[in-house]
Order: C-alpha cells, then sequence, then structure tokens
C-alpha cells in the first residue's frame, strides 16, 4: 500500500514539474486607471522616488526599511534602494529611459527575498481633460517562477498593488 502511495505521490509531483516546465519563459502584469489630470501634473510623482511614499502600495510594507536615493533627483540615473527585514525585501530601482510627461522606464532589481530584474513602465495617455496611467512590469520567469506560477497567482497579486497604488497615484494627483 505504501509503495502505491508513493508512486501516485512521484507521479503527481512529477506532474507538476511538467506542467510548470510548459508555463510562459516571461510574465507581464500590467494596470490602468484613469486620473483627472494632466500628463504634466501626474508625471512628477512618478519620475521623482522621494515622492513615491505618498502613492507606492510597497512603501508601507516595513515602516523601517532603510532607503537610499542616488542620482539625479529625477530622470534617467535616478535611483532608489531599500534594506527591509520585513517584506519589502531588498532591491533597487533606476530610471533607464525619460520621456517626460508621457513614458517612464524602470530596471527593478530584486535580492531577497529572490533575485530577479525586471522591467517596469509607467505610460501616460491624455484622455481630454483626463490622463491613462498605466502601470506595467515585465520579466524572465525562470523554473522557479513558473512552478510558483502554478499555485500562485502572480497577476493577482501583483495587480492587487498596481491597483492600490494607482488608486493611491489619483488621489494624489487630483487633490
Amino acid at each position: 500500500m505504501f509503495k502505491i502511495i508513493a508512486i501516485v505521490v512521484a507521479a503527481a509531483i512529477a506532474g507538476l514539474l511538467a506542467y510548470a516546465a510548459t508555463r510562459p519563459d516571461t510574465f507581464r502584469v500590467s494596470r490602468s486607471t484613469v486620473v483627472n489630470a494632466t500628463p504634466d501634473k501626474i508625471y512628477p510623482l512618478l519620475d521623482d522616488f522621494r515622492r513615491w511614499s505618498v502613492w507606492s502600495p510597497y512603501e508601507g510594507l516595513d515602516p523601517a526599511m532603510a532607503r537610499t536615493y542616488s542620482g539625479p533627483a529625477s530622470g534617467v540615473g535616478a535611483a532608489y534602494a531599500w534594506d527591509s527585514k520585513g517584506r519589502a525585501g531588498v532591491g533597487r530601482m533606476e530610471i533607464v529611459q525619460a520621456q517626460a510627461p508621457q513614458n517612464l522606464k524602470l530596471r527593478l532589481d530584486f535580492n531577497k527575498p529572490m533575485k530577479s530584474s525586471n522591467n517596469v513602465t509607467f505610460t501616460l495617455e491624455p484622455q481630454g481633460a483626463a490622463t491613462r496611467v498605466t502601470w506595467t512590469m515585465e520579466g524572465p520567469a525562470p523554473f522557479i517562477s513558473k512552478l510558483m506560477g502554478v499555485i500562485f497567482n502572480l497577476d493577482k497579486a501583483v495587480g492587487r498593488d498596481f491597483e492600490a497604488g494607482l488608486a493611491k497615484l489619483k488621489a494624489q494627483a487630483e487633490a
């Protein structure tokens, strides 16, 4: 009986691993909102990492998080690093492309809890007196990420954070 259970468990694990291997090699999470403000009013909230504290959903994860800013205050080369003993982990962001006030691209590197390197893009599209703001993150999905993705829905979890951040960004820009 034990042998049959062991075979069934081994087959289930093999099936899970095989299924994970078929998952895409990249991931993409994207959310949008319409803000009743012009791109010129919204863009400075994105382009200056020191202003992220008023809208980013990740800033509140660890009030004791150590933050370091380097490079220019905004624009290409501006960088922000954090070190948290809590849920925020350890990582760094740097603005790699800035086309004010339409587009901002960042390189996002995590060192803990897992090493990863992703691309983040903020796109601002005027819509009359309002602006559609889209927050996108994409990057490679190594096997461990594919395996975790079988159980944990990255789009849903990160998307929820993006939605919360966009709501705060909207409130700040419309104030």
